[in-house]
């Protein structure tokens, strides 16, 4: 069911009320629409919102039915997978990371979480309240986890599953992952995927890379509002979910109910969010209008004229070079410059909007994003223009930023 009338998608045309416009200074902060470059949520297209506004029908409507198969169809094209089980949790990308390492872990069981970061400390937790054995591969923030680590600790403590954050948000690293799909399978262990900043915006082949279960987030890179956590799983992990010694320990988070709620039976499970799911089908139209290497394209040329900038102002990357993610940019934080008293420039005087650092990093880090419906020239240079002037504002200095950016987009 179309809910308006879908143009060919111009990831750089701007509807500047949309994005940029802002309401008078004394209006409510709720009533602006800020430029978002944080890393999720990200700016939503026009008919992202305009899908928002579809009347409200029943979970159970012939119509909602027909969109949840669409929907499904469409997150294969983005997983890069043929897996029957591929569809969305109704809620954030916790519920993926949460019920992944839930429905594969039983009693006894031993996971191995390649952990350098913060996210990668949550499946930590998660796993620690599982009851399970836990084995970590931990590095220093910033770098990224040798391979033959990983499939060593696997194979010597014997694990059920491997968890693996692919992009960590909280430094700007991309986690290679080549390899470690086909060493699970020899182990008869289970490789688990965190794609919550990269699904949409990197490419993430799961098929090609034989990641058992991957999830991610409805409001990062695929530009939908959040709430919904899109997940694929293989047919391999589905059997070991069927074929479990014990039940799964948490009935809402069940991944085979959910499959059949999205497979051609539509067993119900729960009330669907009608209108959730019909602006992530929308968004996803965009994106296969966009075209995937298109996109992936797009979000690296941006985030190469973002890092340019960047460098020309005198500023750290976080991320060791070789392993930097395009959808997130890590920046230290300069010394003697308050992080906050930046970032509130951007935002009051801007209406763009940065993030802080994480745990350790907190007041140390910038995090900028390059996602989805955000990742634009406009707001790339706009976001340098209005650090370089709350820099300057503290004594820093620098300049050239955006002169640096134009030059990366003038050589495309």
């Amino acid at each position: 069911m179309a809910v308006t009338e879908r143009a060919q998608y111009q990831p750089d045309h701007l509807d500047r009320g949309d994005v940029i416009a802002t309401a008078k200074p004394d209006a409510p902060r709720e009533h602006r629409a800020p430029v978002l470059m944080v890393p999720g949520p990200s700016n939503l297209h026009p008919r992202v919102y305009q899908a928002l506004l579809t009347p409200m029908v029943s979970h159970k409507d012939p119509a909602f039915l027909a969109a949840m198969d669409e929907t499904a169809e469409l997150l294969r094209m983005v997983f890069q997978t043929r897996n029957a089980s591929t569809f969305c949790l109704p809620a954030t990308g916790g519920s993926g990371m949460e019920s992944s390492l839930l429905n594969l872990l039983e009693p006894g069981d031993t996971v191995v979480i390649g952990h350098a970061g913060f996210f990668a400390h949550r499946m930590v937790e998660i796993a620690q309240r599982l009851g399970v054995k836990l084995v970590t591969v931990e590095v220093e923030w910033g770098q990224a986890i040798d391979t033959a680590r990983l499939i060593a600790a696997v194979r010597e403590h014997g694990a059920r599953v491997l968890a693996m954050v692919h992009g960590e948000t909280s430094t700007g690293v991309e986690q290679p992952l080549d390899g470690l799909g086909a060493a699970c399978r020899e182990l008869d262990c289970y490789l688990v995927v965190d794609a919550v900043p990269t699904l949409g915006g990197t490419s993430l082949p799961v098929d090609e890379l034989q990641i058992d279960i991957c999830y991610s987030g409805s409001q990062k890179c695929l530009s939908a509002p959040p709430g919904l956590s899109p997940i694929t799983i293989s047919q391999r992990a589905m059997r070991r979910i069927e074929t479990r010694r014990t039940p799964v320990g948490s009935w809402y988070l069940d991944l085979s109910l959910h499959a059949h709620y999205w497979d051609e039976t539509h067993i119900y499970h729960h009330t669907g969010p009608v209108l959730s799911i019909y602006a992530l089908r929308e968004a996803l139209r965009l994106i296969a209008e966009e075209g995937l290497s298109a996109r992936f394209d797009r979000h690296r040329l941006h985030s190469r004229a973002l890092t340019a900038g960047l460098r020309a102002l005198g500023l750290k990357l976080f991320a060791e070079a070789d392993h930097r993610l395009a959808t997130v940019v890590t920046v230290v934080v300069p010394e003697g410059i308050d992080s906050a008293r930046a970032r509130a420039v951007l935002l009051d005087e801007f209406d763009v909007e940065i993030a802080g650092g994480l745990d350790v990093q907190t007041n140390r880090m910038w995090r900028i994003g390059i996602m989805g419906h955000s990742a634009t020239r406009a707001n790339v240079l706009l976001t340098l223009g209005g650090l370089e002037l709350a820099l300057n504002r503290q004594g820093y200095g620098g300049s050239g930023a955006l002169a640096a950016a134009d030059a990366v987009y003038a050589g495309v």
